[in-house]
């Protein structure tokens, strides 16, 4: 008998799962801050790690793999996940252990992927996460019969509350537990002979591992396509055995795929029955009853816009005071130095440039902060899924279906993620043209420009004596882009994507209460990623600024005139005639063209250039209350009015102004094409667009 295994120290332990399964909440839970995200070499697929102490004190790492249904791969991410449990994908070893994450409430459908893992024969523990909504909804599950019928650990478990948690990590302490029997689960006998002949000879022809060539084997005879997908590369023997092997099983009406599906369910419905048994609740469940209004087809929209209205309505109100105190404390940091440091140069570049510039964009991020914790209370409350059904009837109308929703949504937060989460749309003509559209949300770097815009020019009204009109005037911000966005998508399907709208299937996860921790730890890792940004790519963008806004310099001239004469001003001057049609001058330009790569440096350039002309005023001001404050020296009126306010945001919402997002399209799509033609129909509908609320705004005497 051979001594147990123990997972050595360094260890990679990967965590995988169906979608809405916790499994990210379990990783969480378990990693706490102790985690790092990066991109798998090759893809934008994002590879999050996090670092494990277990009871022995061994240190481990958990990789946190894309959610997956099955190992038969459908989707990038899919195909991420197999690769990494099978060894195969570059740069990321072979884990040493897998812990499957399962919702105890829809165990038959969740048993899918863990049946495919025990055919793996990779050393796994079962974490049966949920098992306190499985019990409100009348399910009583036998943790001690489902073990036996998997033949591997189950540990109970409840992420968002941390219950279980110790015991999984004794039983991650222990030995190495790999499954007594393989593939207890039935094909057709002729489907079974022919598997295993083939898993032969992927091993003695192509030096497979046995798992690598049991699961390889299982998908060549699932499709005959899958010979040449996803980069397979084979021998013309194995190549001329699978397409035979095709042709014997058409000829006997056996359809490979779903025959072993069947087989694959028939197995866990035997162990469901002999594990769980259902006691048929008195009332509806909690989740039965919410979703009888909140995803009713008259109420259920009603609620979702009134949520949306109120999750901008605190976002704008509940950050006003942090952001005054930040702005306070970076004018107290400017006066400072101000007095330690002799005047020169070296003091404008920091106060000026470096300051001026980062800590104007810096005062935002409480609104930044709070966005974010509602999209996460949104999420992980299984809200979110039902937005995506409830606009499922609008999408529809426009080509798409509700799954695209979700990454558009996803894009209000930021539009690379969400197009990144295009891969889980099936057709390839829905996927570019949800890529095409999710830069039109409004994404989280608009927010700095959109807030400065509002607390600067909107009066302070209540409407209806519930909502502000600032927060009001946001919330029309994001709607106007979503409202475009399916236009466009509209015009899109209609002529360069044609295609049929395709049925929209889609699970609706059980009601959970939100992980405080988990909330606290995602909104604090977009937060960082702000500040990170602000202090690096957007202080080196301010201090050249601050440079090309500052020389050549002119003896006897005032710092206006100065800015006006500097490479900066000749650049906006340059390009006024463009944009004076829209109501911008060249101070506006330039922060125009700053913005191309990143929308918040907009408020940052902004920040630097009122800086530098304001640069012999004694006592400091606020960046808002110098843009209320500039006027035109030739005609004496506002160079910002609240009409030039809406301007901007109109312009912001519809116009391409983040080079980062075009690189992701590029990669995405595989094509420079679609990256030109995404530049090319936001920046012509940004400048029709203002242009029309200019004209409008001054028929209207705004």
């Amino acid at each position: 008998m051979s001594s147990p295994r123990f997972l050595p120290a360094g260890a990679i332990v990967a965590i995988v799962g169906n979608p809405n399964s916790g499994k990210t909440t379990l990783f969480n839970a378990l990693t706490g801050l102790r985690q790092k995200v990066a991109n798998y070499p090759g893809v934008t697929i994002e590879k999050k790690e996090g670092r494990l102490t277990l009871p022995t004190g061994r240190a481990v790492t958990l990789l946190d793999l894309p959610g997956a249904y099955s190992l038969t791969p459908n989707s990038p991410d899919e195909t991420i996940a197999i690769n990494v449990l099978l060894g195969q994908q570059t740069g990321t070893p072979a884990p040493s252990f897998v812990v499957c994450v399962v919702d105890a409430s829809n165990l038959e459908r969740n048993l899918y992927l863990v049946s495919q893992l025990l055919d793996l024969h990779l050393p796994l523990i079962v974490a049966l996460n949920m098992v306190d909504v499985a019990e409100r909804e009348g399910y009583n599950i036998n943790f001690d019969v489902l073990e036996q019928e998997l033949g591997v650990p189950i540990v109970p478990v409840v992420a968002t509350k941390g219950r279980g948690l110790n015991v999984l990590l004794q039983k991650m302490s222990g030995p190495l537990q790999v499954s007594s029997q393989r593939q207890k689960w039935k094909a057709d006998p002729v489907l079974a002979d022919e598997h295993a002949e083939l898993e032969t000879m992927l091993q003695s022809e192509q030096g497979l591992s046995p798992s690598v060539a049991y699961h390889e084997a299982l998908v060549l005879l699932s499709s005959e396509d899958a010979i040449t997908q996803n980069g397979r590369r084979f021998t013309t023997t194995i190549i001329e055995h699978v397409q035979q092997d095709h042709r014997r099983l058409r000829s006997l009406g056996i359809d490979p795929m779903a025959s072993m599906i069947e087989a694959r369910y028939a197995w866990i419905h035997s162990v469901c029955t002999a594990a769980v048994s259902f006691s048929p609740a008195v009332r509806r469940s909690l989740t039965d009853r919410l979703d009888s209004v909140l995803a009713h087809k008259v109420w259920g929209l009603a609620i979702f816009f009134a949520v949306m209205a109120f999750m901008f309505q605190t976002v704008f109100a509940w950050a006003e005071l942090p952001m005054n105190w930040i702005a306070n404390g970076i004018d107290a940091m400017g006066k400072g130095i101000t007095v330690l440091m002799p005047p020169g140069d070296l003091r404008g570049l920091v106060v000026g440039g470096a300051l001026g510039g980062v800590g104007a964009v810096i005062a935002f991020l409480p609104q930044i902060i709070f966005l974010f914790l509602f999209l996460g209370v949104l999420e992980d409350s299984g809200y979110m899924a039902r937005a995506a059904f409830l606009m499922d009837k609008l999408m529809s109308r426009v080509g798409l279906h509700g799954k695209s929703f979700i990454p558009l949504l996803g894009s209000f937060a930021c539009a690379i993620p969400g197009i990144m989460a295009t891969r889980t749309i099936e057709n390839r003509k829905d996927r570019l043209v949800t890529m095409l559209v999710a830069p039109l949300m409004s994404c989280s770097a608009r927010l700095p420009v959109y807030a400065l815009m509002i607390a600067a020019f909107i009066p302070q009204k209540k409407i209806f004596r519930v909502f502000s009109l600032p927060a009001l005037t946001l919330a029309a911000m994001y709607f106007l882009g979503l409202i475009v966005a399916l236009a466009a998508a509209w015009v899109f399907k209609k002529t360069l994507l044609k295609s049929e709208t395709p049925a929209f299937i889609m699970e609706l996860p059980p009601y959970r209460t939100p992980s405080i921790r988990s909330l606290l730890l995602h909104t604090s890792e977009r937060a960082w990623a702000f500040v990170k940004r602000a202090g690096t790519f957007i202080l080196g963008v301010s201090i050249i600024l601050w440079f090309l806004a500052t020389y050549p310099k002119l003896d006897g001239a005032t710092p206006s005139e100065r800015l006006e004469k500097s490479f900066a001003g000749r650049a906006g001057k340059l390009i006024e005639p463009v944009i004076r049609p829209l109501g911008f001058d060249w101070k506006i330009g330039i922060g125009l063209v700053g913005s191309l790569l990143q929308r918040e440096v907009f408020v940052s350039t902004m920040g630097t250039i009122y800086n530098i002309a304001d640069a012999n005023q004694a006592e400091a001001v606020s960046l808002r209350e110098k843009l209320r404050a500039d006027v035109n020296p030739i005609t004496g009126q506002p160079v910002f009015t609240m009409l030039t306010a809406l301007c901007l945001m109109v312009y912001y919402v519809l116009a391409m102004q983040c080079l980062s997002t075009v690189a992701v399209v590029r990669r995405e799509s595989n094509s420079w094409k679609w990256p030109a033609f995404m530049i090319s129909y936001m920046t012509v509908l940004a400048y029709a667009g203002t242009f029309l609320t200019y004209r409008i705004g001054l028929l209207l005497g705004l």
